[in-house]
């Protein structure tokens, strides 16, 4: 706005935005005056000398005063402040009632200024109209259209050929925003589609030129360079078989997220993601029985320690959506803990939500936060996890993983909580590191102590999941992002992947199922290959494998197995009312025996012995590792 003051300074003079006004007033003048003559014109066949006089002289003698109410219509009307690059529905609103405004006025002055029993013809009051509209249509349109030609024109020569699969209605909404955006740099060469009604037909003049038998020929044919997947009601086996297609050719695949993105009108550009390798797992989404969980934990005081890590932080925000009656985050890492806190600040602002930092190996302070709060119900996620960190570091790891949950169940039994929940891991079965060593030990001190105190202890074991602080996925995307290589342990290593939510949901399941003792087994599914995650991601970002990102063996790590167990032989298997949910039966334990060896282990690793591992075996038999070399 002109004169407009901020800081007490008044804004420079826009010259730019007061010489396009003029321009348009001075336009919009000769417009006036041209649809006043060319109405006349038209209705006597172009023809100036048969025009008679009386119907020229209202015309001319109501001319200025007809110039000064159209200009002023037309500012009320606000076609001098609209920004006509992106005039759309609106703004044509606005130009055809000021024309129509303009139009009424311009007839009843020229019927005061009349010689005659008609000031003009009869004809003329709708083709002045017409000839008005179409002039001040094509000044303000004009401009958008050009603008909008040119901004194509610049996109074009760096333009992304797309192949659309699926010609349905998430499909259309795709195509037709790439088409009419102005900004778009991605052209849609053609459409794939199963239903053979649709082959040979056209949406938004882009051809549907066959099912997905033709993926590989069109994206050769066509020159694709990104794949996009438009179908959100497909199954995730139906996305795995297309998706298997797609990886033979060389191009970006990206999708939309899923069915309820078309019911809720949120289909657009905008929400196509990149194809993520879960897509391939080709299994339904894992579903709990959520009411068995509100049950639980509707109104109840619930800890999370680790809080802020991957697991720990999906637990606080599915806990969340239950409706406790306080929910603790306890850390010792402030960054993750904070992140979290303002999510679940904005995402629950009824949540009673108290974040705390602090270590599970400090005996007073954990004793401190269950003396404070008394919580309910305790989901204890913090551990060190990393398997060859822990290699180096065993005294951390027992420190940790051992002595944090000891302590941090003893406080849960001395303050009366009701559940004790554990996250444990299949690498507690016949481990071969540390960190699964350290984590077996853990499922025998909560198996211990649930024979003497009412609280209700169980641990939940579980193998990889994707995307979680330490996953290969996230290492994976920074190696392709880098260019490569990706780097692989070894070609035949294996293992059990689920999702953080998934795995979540079901840790929250085991905990209602909880009666005390147990140990919860996940049903993970079919075991993946590393090596065919590691090709399947470098394809679905748009590689070709070993020619534009390399593969990299780089040896099985320290502590690494080629495969994880869940299920140690002795510990035999139950059913719960979840098929993916089994109990393992507790192993009998020599507990004084126990308790003499976890003090021998607590001595050795606070006085930094050099290795403690021996002292880890003589308490998890099944423990096995290889003797290090000197050097």
């Amino acid at each position: 706005m002109f004169g407009h003051k901020k800081d007490g300074k008044k804004k420079p003079f826009n010259y730019q935005l007061f010489y396009r006004r003029t321009a348009l007033i001075a336009y919009d003048i000769v417009s006036v005056i041209a649809a006043s003559y060319l109405a006349l014109l038209v209705r006597y066949d172009l023809q100036l000398n048969t025009i008679p006089q009386e119907f020229l002289r209202p015309i001319r003698n109501f001319m200025l005063l007809d110039l000064v109410l159209t200009l002023g219509i037309f500012y009320l009307f606000r076609l001098y402040h609209s920004l006509w690059a992106f005039a759309g529905e609106t703004e044509l609103q606005n130009l055809v009632m000021a024309c129509l405004c303009a139009a009424l006025a311009d007839g009843v002055g020229l019927n005061l200024f009349r010689v005659s029993a008609k000031a003009v013809p009869d004809s003329y009051y709708f083709l002045y109209f017409f000839f008005l509209l179409s002039f001040l249509f094509g000044s303000r349109f004009s401009y958008r259209f050009l603008r909008s030609r040119k901004h194509k024109l610049q996109n074009r020569k760096n333009s992304v050929s797309v192949m659309i699969i699926g010609a349905g209605e998430a499909g259309n909404t795709i195509i037709k925003e790439i088409v009419t955006s102005n900004y778009s740099t991605m052209v849609i060469r053609c459409i794939i589609d199963d239903d053979k009604n649709k082959w040979g037909q056209f949406i938004q003049g882009i051809k549907v030129v066959g099912g997905r038998d033709k993926i590989i020929e069109s994206a050769d044919l066509y020159d694709i360079d990104e794949i996009f997947l438009a179908i959100p009601s497909a199954s995730p086996a139906q996305i795995r078989d297309i998706l298997e297609i797609c990886k033979e050719t060389s191009c970006k695949l990206r999708s939309l997220p899923g069915l309820y993105q078309l019911v809720n009108g949120e289909v657009n550009v905008s929400k196509l993601r990149d194809v993520e390798v879960e897509d391939l797992l080709g299994r339904e989404p894992i579903r709990v029985d959520m009411d068995s969980i509100l049950g639980y934990v509707q109104n109840k005081v619930v800890l999370v320690t680790g809080g802020g890590g991957s697991i720990g932080s999906e637990l606080c925000r599915q806990i969340a959506t239950h409706k406790p009656a306080q929910l603790i985050v306890f850390d010792i890492y402030e960054n993750n803990a904070y992140d979290l806190q303002q999510e679940l600040k904005e995402k629950f602002p009824e949540l009673k939500l108290t974040v705390l930092i602090g270590s599970v190996r400090n005996t007073n302070r954990i004793n401190s936060v269950f003396e404070t709060y008394h919580p309910d119900i305790v989901y204890h996620a913090a551990a060190h996890k990393h398997v060859p960190l822990m290699e180096d570091s065993p005294n951390e790891a027992v420190k940790n993983n051992v002595f944090g949950t000891w302590k941090t169940a003893m406080a849960a039994a001395q303050n009366g909580a009701e559940k004790f929940v554990m996250i444990s891991t299949d690498k507690a079965v016949n481990p071969t590191n540390i960190m699964g060593a350290s984590k077996r030990i853990c499922e025998m001190i909560v198996q211990t102590f649930n024979r003497h105190y009412d609280t209700e202890f169980v641990a939940v074991r579980f193998g990889n999941v994707l995307g979680s602080n330490g996953s290969v996925i996230p290492l994976f995307k920074k190696q392709i992002a880098a260019g490569g290589p990706v780097t692989v342990t070894h070609p035949d290593i294996i293992r059990y992947f689920m999702t953080i939510p998934e795995a979540v949901s079901l840790v929250l399941q085991a905990g209602a199922y909880a009666r005390g003792g147990e140990i919860f087994v996940l049903d993970m599914g079919e075991p993946v290959k590393i090596l065919d995650l590691a090709k399947n991601l470098i394809r679905l970002s748009g590689y070709r494998v070993d020619e534009d990102i390399k593969i990299v063996f780089t040896g099985l790590r320290p502590g690494e197995k080629l495969y994880e167990e869940l299920l140690m032989k002795e510990e035999g298997l139950q059913d719960t009312a979840n098929r993916l949910i089994h109990i393992g039966r507790p192993i009998e334990l020599d507990e004084r025996k126990f308790f003499v060896q976890l003090k021998r282990l607590e001595d050795a690793s606070k006085a930094e012995v050099h290795d403690i591992r021996p002292l880890i075996r003589d308490i998890v038999p099944t423990y096995h590792y290889k003797e290090r070399t000197q050097g």
